[in-house]
């Protein structure tokens, strides 16, 4: 049987749901022809804190003529401290994790080094995470936009919305403010990380969607 291409948007450390895709998946392409859409993955990502669900925010540059961008073109405004203040809630929410040390220097130089492009971000975090993860990351972009797609690829751009989308169940893991707060669901792939760590893989690969 001919293998079947997964079709993904690239996230900002997307949640587990879309990590469980990359991982399993035969084949991956990159959509990198579509319009940029607010409230989405592409420029969020939630993690545990103290307070609870708590979501981080990339702030980009829209367009001045109000004509719509595409994602790949969009700029990021780095006139803000945004890196730094993500790191800090990182590091506030996930200090006492168990394996945030354990990771902790090889993403904090991402949260130091400035991207022009929120496509150029998020590609760049999927690589870190594939590399923190051990696995090999290979894929391809798409050529144009196509709203309909062949059977030899298998559509998983919803995944990128974080409105409108039905809430996708991931299975319990223990998480550093369960207690105050209970588990939360499908956060960002850096939740598990600090919480599994190398087991992070095998839950991944057991996900099912």
């Amino acid at each position: 049987m001919p293998s079947v291409t997964s079709l993904i948007h690239p996230a900002y450390f997307g949640n587990i749901a879309l990590w469980s895709v990359i991982v399993k998946a035969e084949k991956l392409m990159i959509e990198r022809c579509d319009n940029y859409q607010k409230q989405t993955y592409r420029n969020r990502l939630y993690i545990a804190h103290s307070n609870g669900k708590l979501g981080l925010n990339i702030p980009v540059k829209h367009s001045k003529d109000g004509q719509r961008q595409k994602t790949a073109t969009v700029t990021i405004e780095n006139n803000f401290h945004w890196q730094r203040d993500h790191w800090r809630s990182l590091e506030a929410g996930y200090r006492s994790s168990p394996f945030f040390e354990f990771y902790e220097d090889e993403l904090e130089p991402f949260f130091q080094e400035k991207k022009e492009t929120l496509f150029d971000n998020n590609i760049k975090s999927m690589e870190l995470i594939a590399e923190l993860l051990g696995i090999p990351l290979e894929y391809t972009y798409t050529e144009q936009y196509d709203v309909e797609i062949t059977e030899s690829i298998k559509d998983y751009r919803h995944l990128i919305r974080s409105k409108k989308v039905p809430e996708i169940a991931t299975p319990h893991y223990h998480q550093v403010h369960e207690v105050e707060h209970g588990y939360l669901n499908n956060l960002s792939v850096l939740d598990l990380l600090f919480n599994l760590g190398p087991e992070s893989i095998s839950y991944l690969e057991k996900l099912e969607l």
